[in-house]
């Protein structure tokens, strides 16, 4: 964490915010080939995260404690490729919020115990870059626009997630979404409080992010009237 790989890779993602933003308007409008560009990007996420799975168990780091595609950005990842598939807008609400909130946290504070050049760094990177700039393609290339009931949907599927991962956990002795301990090395779950208030915390602090970002990205028409993705 904060080392120069760390730092770089920030600067990096900023940078791409930055050219998706400034280029939102200049985006091919050829369905086909929009389309195209979008499954394309879906299927480089997916073989990404295939070869993750296959270097976890090819070097016996694959255990069901933790490697089963049950955190949050896990979760927010295969949202995000069967928005960019599918072009769903059901979707995008939980992909905006709930990926937006988590890859950022994640980039800010990775759990990683490997460093660049190494492969799992470029697949850490790679996938919740492709979370966050997917989100912000919809907003501003697409027109998909984030709504306050858009924030009610994501919190709720998050909570209804909830036994099921904390039953997960128990069988298989895990720690998904980090409901049993705070991860190890630091992250900014560590303002949050003690387990387990924290969980308890971190439903309030979802809920003022996802409300900052709804304040920062509603259009003029959010503020006159609520737009309702249907």
């Amino acid at each position: 964490m904060f080392s120069v790989t760390h730092i770089s890779s920030v600067v990096i993602l900023c940078l791409l915010i930055l050219l998706l933003f400034s280029s939102r308007n200049r985006w091919p409008i050829q369905q086909k080939k929009v389309q195209f560009m979008e499954r394309f990007f879906a299927l480089t996420l997916v073989v990404m995260d295939g070869c993750y799975y296959i270097w976890l168990v090819q070097t016996g780091r694959w255990n069901w404690g933790n490697s089963l595609p049950l955190e949050l950005c896990s979760i927010s990842l295969i949202v995000t490729i069967i928005l960019l598939w599918t072009g769903n807008k059901k979707l995008y609400p939980f992909v905006f919020y709930a990926g937006i909130g988590g890859a950022i946290q994640a980039v800010a504070t990775p759990v990683l115990d490997m460093n660049f050049p190494h492969f799992r760094f470029f697949h850490f990177f790679y996938t919740h870059f492709g979370i966050i700039l997917t989100a912000l393609y919809f907003t501003w290339v697409k027109g998909y626009r984030p709504t306050f009931k858009g924030i009610m949907q994501t919190m709720i599927t998050l909570n209804a997630l909830l036994p099921f991962l904390f039953a997960i956990n128990f069988l298989v002795e895990g720690n998904y979404m980090f409901l049993q301990e705070k991860p190890r090395g630091g992250s900014l779950l560590d303002f949050l409080g003690p387990y387990p208030w924290y969980i308890l915390s971190l439903e309030l602090a979802a809920f003022i992010v996802f409300s900052c970002l709804w304040l920062l990205f509603r259009t003029k028409k959010n503020r006159e009237a609520t737009y309702e993705i249907t």
